[in-house]
């Protein structure tokens, strides 16, 4: 156990404590739970980096990272729509496009004993993810804005999978060469 797949198990750990702190009653539970969901994207941007720059590369990370980050993220979409912050159309795109995702990375598994690597926008639409759900966590947003800003968000995953997809299919081409 390296590092960074360490870091990508204190992430998975943190997903019920973000719950937890997130319903709590208290004055300033959201800010407690902004506080574990940034706490978890700093672990994810710590383990990629440590990952890379000491070749700490594994397939278990290549596995436990995404992970760790679509648990966090499907579990904060969720309290936040529990919240009525934003539709519930919105969870049900994001289950499907992690769907989609989860289905070829175990295809390609299979297949060559590996899964992509993250990609440009792998990393950035999580990172905008990351921003739009921190600010509904931490902010009274009217709802046609955070529609808005969800949607956005959703839109930059979707296009993530389509590159993911492309990706795949070259792999797959090769793979049968």
């Amino acid at each position: 156990m390296n590092i960074p797949n360490a870091l990508s198990l204190l992430r998975l750990c943190l997903v019920p404590v973000f719950v937890w702190t997130y319903f709590q009653s208290g004055a300033n539970s959201h800010s407690w739970a902004a506080f574990v969901y940034t706490l978890a994207f700093a672990t994810d941007i710590a383990d990629g980096y440590i990952a890379r720059k000491y070749n700490m590369i594994t397939k278990l990370g290549r596995i436990l990272d995404p992970l760790a980050d679509k648990l966090m993220t499907f579990t904060v979409i969720i309290c936040v729509a529990q919240d009525g912050v934003i539709p519930m159309w919105a969870i049900a795109v994001f289950f499907c496009k992690e769907a989609l995702m989860g289905l070829g990375g175990l295809l390609m598994y299979r297949r060559v004993k590996d899964v992509t690597p993250a990609n440009w926008w792998g990393k950035t639409s999580t990172g905008v993810f990351f921003v739009v759900l921190a600010a509904l966590v931490l902010f009274p947003i009217p709802r046609p804005w955070s529609t808005g800003m969800i949607s956005f968000a959703l839109f930059l995953t979707v296009a993530a999978l389509f590159r993911y997809a492309l990706d795949f299919h070259k792999l797959m081409k090769l793979e049968k060469k």
